[in-house]
């Protein structure tokens, strides 16, 4: 029965292992193929007044993970306009598991000062139906590897529910 040389493993084990990082490199580079983005939208809006022009504001986000795996949420920076009039912005503090085929519900505070608070004070206020923007850039990451996308989304909310 031949021998195998120590020369011919160490050959073999290199291959192996270039043929794992080549692998695990198309793998990633093709987590944009199979992997859906999370969809987001505005369910609540919590209003806590600190003046006639600022307002600490909680926006009350489903984060639906369309994908058959775990995502995990490692970064979220938004900005959120109701009724055409942009209130601020803000980013998520701690990563957030999103469960494979599942809702998440997470908080986005926002600390909004109104420029104009005859105007969209007044309806954020008076009004039921508002619409809503939420746009920024998410980063999720799986077991592949991590992807970072861009969110828009635009809706109505019936705030007073």
């Amino acid at each position: 029965m031949p021998t195998v040389s120590g020369k011919t493993r160490r050959r073999t084990a290199t291959v192996k292992a270039a043929a794992v990082i080549v692998l695990s490199l198309l793998l990633v580079s093709c987590l944009g193929w199979f992997l859906k983005e999370p969809e987001i939208a505005v369910n609540r809006i919590v209003v806590n007044p600190r003046s006639l022009t600022e307002m600490a504001m909680s926006f009350g986000l489903e984060v639906r993970n369309p994908n058959g795996f775990d995502l995990t949420l490692k970064s979220f920076t938004y900005k959120i306009a109701v009724n055409g009039e942009e209130l601020g912005s803000g980013s998520l503090e701690k990563e957030i598991l999103l469960p494979a085929s599942s809702v998440a519900q997470v908080e986005a505070p926002v600390a909004a000062t109104f420029r104009n608070p005859g105007g969209s004070l007044i309806a954020l206020i008076t009004a039921r139906d508002l619409p809503y923007t939420i746009e920024g850039r998410a980063t999720i990451s799986t077991f592949f590897g991590s992807h970072e996308f861009v969110v828009r989304k635009e809706g109505r909310i019936d705030w007073k529910k």
